[in-house]
């Protein structure tokens, strides 16, 4: 490497602070903003970057990498017995054959288009089958990459601007499908990709519940890399374009509005503006009521029954211990009928026990996450966090009750 070269975390020999801060630089995080999302000062940041401080323990470590979305965890610490995926999941066997067909140009054009509305049921199954399966990236993996190629040729075979709008629209949802899929797989790039194929069809489409769902995913995908500038561009100009069409509006419209609303308030939570988070929260509540009985969103799961869980993140990611868990005990899991959104919400209402200094309580909850949907679980980093700081615990009983999650994780060896 010459003199002059940044060093790379991933490669090079480097001391704990040296590595938080490339790490953080490359998040593009100040050292005030990481201290703050770490419930920290940018000064203790300093003195540990400047090595004043030595390695913290092990519970600040994973609260670093959480905020970092480091993809493993020696990657932050340099300690190649402490290489464990974080936020980035074990890979899906599926993997492979859904990238090749997202990767496919199909320039020869040869691929029979089927028709629209046997593609339209496809889509209704895929969705119905990703919120029953507990495994819903082998249900979905499954069926991809011929709905990514068949959504793709019924755009190519549109003859009229209006067919060709709604085949953009189908090939949209298409590609937020196959991104609930590649979420967390060891494959960030193609989540990007796939993630700007969306929001482009759903653009071509200019049918405004497909812009809502593109930029739902998008500001997603941004709050979790932590662009949370990004993430507020997305959302709030999509609410622009999609308040003055609410008077008029269906409920899968009001319902993808609202889901956006939600996200504008995580932002604000994450950058620890309480009132700008609970007046989003509050505005999304007021349209889910609003809301047919039942209804339930097929792909941002934006209903009256995930008020609740909404609920339980905003406090989380404000940091109030107590609120999270008063939020915690008041939301009610069972209401969600979604599997995968079910145990992502017992993970929230874990995370929120945690942070109320209740990890006994946390760990029985991320056993009813897995549960309930355990490849949620084995994707999810806050859950994999919790688990693996409990392992160090210095109680006996609760170090044997996260080790033996741990192993059925895969984060330990039996």
């Amino acid at each position: 490497m010459s003199s002059d070269a940044s060093p790379d975390p991933y490669a090079d020999q480097l001391l704990f602070g040296q590595r938080l801060q490339i790490l953080r630089q490359r998040r593009g995080l100040t050292r005030d903003q990481l201290g703050g999302l770490a419930g920290r000062s940018g000064e203790w940041v300093k003195a540990l970057e400047t090595g004043r401080l030595r390695t913290p323990r092990l519970e600040i470590i994973l609260r670093l990498a959480e905020v970092l979305r480091v993809r493993d965890l020696s990657d932050l610490t340099g300690d190649q017995s402490m290489a464990v995926s974080l936020f980035t999941g074990p890979g899906h066997p599926r993997l492979p054959a859904v990238r090749e067909a997202l990767d496919s140009l199909q320039l020869g054009g040869d691929r029979q288009a089927p028709p629209a509305e046997h593609l339209s049921a496809r889509l209704t199954r895929a969705w119905r089958a990703r919120h029953s399966a507990p495994n819903h990236r082998d249900v979905i993996g499954s069926l991809l990459p011929d709905l990514v190629l068949d959504a793709q040729a019924t755009v190519r075979a549109a003859t009229t601007v209006p067919a060709r709008k709604a085949a953009q629209a189908q090939l949209a949802e298409v590609y937020f499908l196959a991104q609930f899929f590649c979420a967390y797989q060891p494959d960030a790039p193609l989540v990007w990709r796939v993630a700007e194929r969306g929001m482009m069809a759903a653009q071509d489409s200019e049918d405004p519940h497909a812009i809502g769902m593109a930029a739902w995913l998008t500001t997603q995908a941004h709050r979790d890399s932590t662009h949370l500038d990004a993430a507020d561009a997305v959302a709030l100009e999509t609410l622009r374009y999609l308040e003055p069409l609410l008077p008029d509006a269906g409920p899968d419209v009001r319902a993808v509005t609202g889901a956006l609303i939600v996200e504008a308030g995580l932002t604000a939570a994450r950058r620890g503006e309480s009132g700008t988070a609970w007046r989003y929260w509050d505005e999304a509540r007021r349209l889910a009521e609003g809301l047919p009985a039942g209804y339930f969103h097929p792909v941002t799961s934006f209903s009256r029954a995930v008020l609740g869980a909404h609920a339980v993140t905003v406090a989380v990611e404000l940091h109030a211990g107590g609120e999270s868990a008063r939020q915690a005990a008041r939301a009610e899991a069972e209401a969600i009928p979604s599997r995968p959104r079910r145990a992502r919400h017992r993970i929230e209402q874990a995370r929120a026990y945690h942070l109320d200094a209740q990890p006994d309580v946390a760990l029985a909850t991320l056993a009813q996450a897995h549960e309930a949907a355990p490849e949620t679980v084995r994707y999810n980093g806050y859950a994999k966090r919790i688990v693996l700081e409990e392992a160090a615990s210095k109680s006996p009983a609760r170090r044997r009750r996260a080790s033996e999650l741990a192993q059925r994780l895969g984060l330990l060896t039996a």
